[in-house]
């Protein structure tokens, strides 16, 4: 049992993707961006991948605020416009006919050429979206509970790109590899402190003395600490939300590997997924090596169905956006330009 998908002869026969590439809809089978772009190059851009359920997208506002906030820190870009980009998105879901469906967001640092040209003032993102039928995962991957393998590699508290979903996930692939290699289901990362940041594609939570416990992510560090190389994830600020409602307390802080083997349950967290009980580690079970109360609880409501979010929905507590003059067409697929540029 791994944590790899089914294989292709398993998954239903869906439509082709749904390809949406700055302001306009294009063929699949044509789709493509400049060899010049930085992306290509350099690898210079962000992702974020998220999921629809019953054609509406799960975590639409969180995710997009995500990648904004990475956008701007990175020097990427200043001018992201959330509404624009999330029409984008729901537009490419409905065009696509899938009820489930899995989208990738890809923004890059766009074409170099427009840089030479423009005297290095830099010219405007691409931006692409991909709309797939939704990964399918054996149902006995989260019934029995999955294994993870430690990584070789570490993470680096310094490295100022280590905390957000840039597209230099190569050495995170690698590791993943290496795991499945072992017949486990992913990689356990640990950073150069040795403290325990999380999986390959996923972030951590754990349960310890009753008492649920995560890595602290970029923007939870206590004053004067080194920052942390743990991205924000999306699915673990829902997850960690779930358990304050149900009455569990819930820390935020540095794990080490023995909070980890001692614990009671582990999960592992993304949108893809949503929430995979871990049993073992190596050879090391995990509790009672049986998927826990908590984890069983947590994974049934991300099963539920889900309410449609807009970002205004999930904004409640931040300034609204400024309107922006640019909202020039883009193609006539959206009328507006989420970049602003």
């Amino acid at each position: 049992m791994t944590g790899r998908p089914e294989t292709e002869s398993a998954r239903p026969r869906g439509p082709a993707a749904t390809v949406w590439i700055d302001g306009a809809f294009v063929d699949p089978e044509s789709a493509r961006i400049s060899a010049f772009d930085a992306g290509v190059q350099h690898a210079v851009g962000l992702f974020e991948t998220m999921i629809a359920r019953g054609g509406e997208v799960v975590h639409l506002g969180r995710h997009l605020r995500r990648l904004r906030a990475s956008a701007a820190e990175l020097r990427l870009s200043t001018t992201l416009r959330l509404e624009p980009l999330a029409e984008a998105v729901r537009a490419a879901v409905a065009r696509s006919g899938l009820g489930d469906a899995r989208i990738r967001l890809t923004m890059t640092g766009g074409d170099l050429n427009l840089l030479a040209r423009s005297g290095g003032r830099g010219g405007p993102p691409t931006l692409i979206v991909v709309v797939q039928p939704a990964t399918r995962y054996p149902e006995t991957l989260f019934e029995r509970g999955g294994r993870l393998a430690v990584a070789d590699a570490r993470l680096n508290p310094l490295d100022p790109f280590a905390s957000h979903k840039t597209l230099a996930y190569w050495h995170r692939l690698s590791a993943l590899q290496d795991a499945l290699a072992k017949r486990c289901d992913e990689a356990l990362w640990l950073s150069v402190t040795n403290h325990v940041c999380g999986g390959s594609v996923s972030n951590l939570v754990v349960v310890r003395d009753g008492v649920v416990l995560s890595p602290q992510v970029r923007g939870e560090e206590p004053a004067g600490a080194l920052r942390s190389p743990v991205l924000p994830g999306v699915v673990r600020s829902q997850v960690l939300e779930w358990a304050a409602e149900e009455g569990r307390s819930v820390e935020r802080r540095l794990l080490t590997i023995e909070d980890v083997l001692k614990a009671e349950e582990v999960c592992l967290l993304n949108s893809s997924w949503g929430v995979m009980p871990i049993v073992a580690v190596e050879a090391a079970e995990i509790g009672d090596g049986r998927v826990g109360e908590a984890a069983a609880g947590w994974r049934a409501r991300w099963n539920a169905p889900w309410p449609a979010e807009s970002i205004e929905d999930e904004r409640a507590a931040e300034p609204s956006e400024e309107p922006s003059s640019a909202d020039e067409g883009t193609g006539a697929d959206l009328p507006l330009d989420p970049t602003g540029e």
